[in-house]
């Protein structure tokens, strides 16, 4: 191993011994007992570990340990950690660098983004998504063409948590035209950042996604977008093969309040899936047609307590109409 940092703080000099012994447990032990004095002191020994120890499992620990600290030494080393040779380092690692909060440190794992290493290249974009760093950005744009699909998955990550309105066209072409499914299904719900119904024709291409995970997405967002205009492809979506799908067509039917869907959405009323009669049932209620009083009435009486309260839900809404 190389040269250990040095130090005059007390409570570390009491575990320098063990932390160069030869035994690695040894090392991981110490390492555990120096990160528990939460001191700053400690983080040139913790990182050292992590970049130099010649024995993967003390190196998993200091990558683990360093978790939470919002240092740009931390950030470094742990951003040097993707390359380890040892896969399990790298991805403690990239968790570690998941959670921190301070935007201006992606700056140091935006250099990574375009590492040789495709498991490199994921790991900070995964890092960098909650950052919301707006330097991100044209990078994570570039992501876009990645010949990994894990890397355009969390290129696409980025962009949706910046709210990155000029990736739109981009995204519509992922979610259409994506060979990989989770790519087509990251991209679909991102759609959910625009403010217009120019995504329209993404989102009911993905309607149409011969993956039912892709479709459920795009229910899902169009109910978060709320736009009239999707009324009729939702309705279409009721019959698919999956409930899944059927059930973020009821919700998003009740979140764009769709009236002509009432009969449809009656007909799933007595569904044997119990979650679809209660999400029906809530959905019919924030329609606000009273053609519907008299099934809802008559599903006062179902078997699932879930379902009576939604009914309930439902019909006091109703009574105000």
């Amino acid at each position: 191993m190389t040269t250990q940092p040095t130090t005059d703080n007390p409570d570390i000099l009491i575990l320098q011994s063990r932390l160069q012994d030869t035994d690695a447990s040894t090392r991981r032990i110490a390492l555990i007992e120096l990160a528990d004095l939460e001191d700053p002191d400690a983080l040139p020994w913790l990182t050292h570990a992590l970049t130099a120890d010649s024995n993967v499992d003390v190196r998993r620990e200091a990558a683990r340990l360093l978790e939470g600290w919002e240092e740009a030494d931390v950030v470094e080393a742990l951003s040097a950690a993707l390359t380890d040779t040892d896969e399990t380092v790298g991805e403690i690692a990239a968790q570690s660098l998941s959670q921190l909060k301070t935007a201006e440190l992606g700056h140091i794992i935006l250099r990574w983004v375009n590492h040789q290493n495709a498991e490199v290249r994921k790991h900070a974009w995964r890092a960098l998504r909650e950052l919301r760093l707006p330097a991100s950005a044209s990078a994570a744009l570039t992501a876009l063409q990645d010949e990994n699909a894990n890397v355009r998955r969390e290129a696409v990550g980025v962009l949706g948590w910046l709210k990155h309105i000029d990736a739109l066209p981009e995204l519509a072409r992922l979610a259409s035209n994506d060979s990989a499914i989770e790519v087509r299904r990251a991209a679909t719900g991102a759609l959910g950042l625009a403010n217009n119904d120019s995504v329209l024709p993404a989102l009911r291409s993905a309607l149409n996604d011969s993956e039912w995970q892709v479709r459920e997405e795009a229910a899902s967002t169009l109910g978060k977008l709320r736009l009239a205009a999707s009324g009729d492809y939702l309705i279409t979506a009721l019959a698919d093969s999956y409930w899944q799908v059927r059930l973020q067509a009821v919700r998003a039917l009740g979140k764009v309040r769709f009236v002509p869907a009432t009969n449809a959405l009656l007909e799933l009323l007595g569904h044997s899936i119990s979650n679809l009669r209660k999400e029906t049932a809530l959905a019919l209620g924030e329609l606000g047609n009273t053609s519907a009083l008299p099934a809802l009435r008559a599903a006062e009486n179902d078997s699932d307590p879930e379902v009576r309260k939604a009914v309930r839900i439902a019909l006091a809404q109703l009574d105000k109409h």
